[in-house]
């Protein structure tokens, strides 16, 4: 039994996986950092099953990019449960997981998701679903300049940027709107190959995907080195 724990946006969830399939799922769009939200569902969920976390074979978290404070509630959370019940932790980058259910298909993948300040996070993928590069951040026209054939435009981000991708891109967008738990099972279903392939990730350097640092403190840096938690 695997559990499942993503909070790199607003819209959340832990789901339950038994190697084939999603066995329970609870979600939510939270307004704050998911703090007071993320543990009750996990209890309330294993609860259900009966079940406790030494019961569970792994965790696999989202590790983003994301809302600062929101991916360290989870990555500090599944830390916390991986360390306590002695399990193993697989973490997957959340546009990974966005692109997951259509890789390999034939076609590019470009996976959105809404970055704020009029900018989306994208990760582009190959016809054969191999990246093509690191994670980007920047408003839509620049990173949607390269996209030159029919491309399968997926993640949270279309919700919003929806008309500016039809508009900009024409026929070559190939749209696909977001499904609710959708990036919940893929991140179950990649965690579960990873633990099957005997792969987990250390505790202690295991760290968020922040693309934009808090707006307080020091001055900011924008890159896709991962900081500390």
């Amino acid at each position: 039994m695997l559990l499942a724990i993503d909070t790199s946006t607003r819209y959340a969830g832990v789901a339950l996986y038994d190697g084939g399939h999603i066995l329970s799922i609870r979600s939510w769009h939270s307004t704050s950092s998911h703090t007071s939200e993320l543990m009750p569902a996990v209890k309330g969920m294993l609860e259900e099953r009966g079940i406790t976390p030494r019961d569970l074979e792994g965790i696999a978290v989202a590790l983003g990019p994301g809302a600062f404070s929101a991916l360290r509630v989870g990555i500090s959370a599944a830390k916390g449960l991986a360390l306590a019940a002695g399990k193993p932790l697989a973490g997957v980058p959340t546009l990974d997981l966005e692109a997951h259910p259509f890789l390999g298909c034939g076609l590019p993948v470009c996976a959105l998701l809404e970055g704020g300040r009029n900018e989306v996070a994208a990760a582009f993928f190959n016809p054969r679903g191999e990246r093509t590069g690191d994670d980007t951040m920047g408003p839509p026209v620049d990173v949607l300049s390269g996209v030159g054939e029919p491309t399968i435009c997926c993640g949270e981000g279309i919700s919003r940027w929806r008309g500016f991708i039809e508009e900009g891109l024409g026929e070559l967008a190939i749209i696909v709107q977001p499904a609710a738990g959708a990036r919940l099972s893929s991140l179950a279903e990649l965690g579960g190959i990873r633990f099957d392939a005997g792969e987990a990730d250390n505790l202690a350097i295991l760290q968020p995907h922040y693309l934009r640092m808090p707006s307080i403190g020091g001055p900011k840096r924008r890159d896709r080195t991962p900081q500390r938690s």
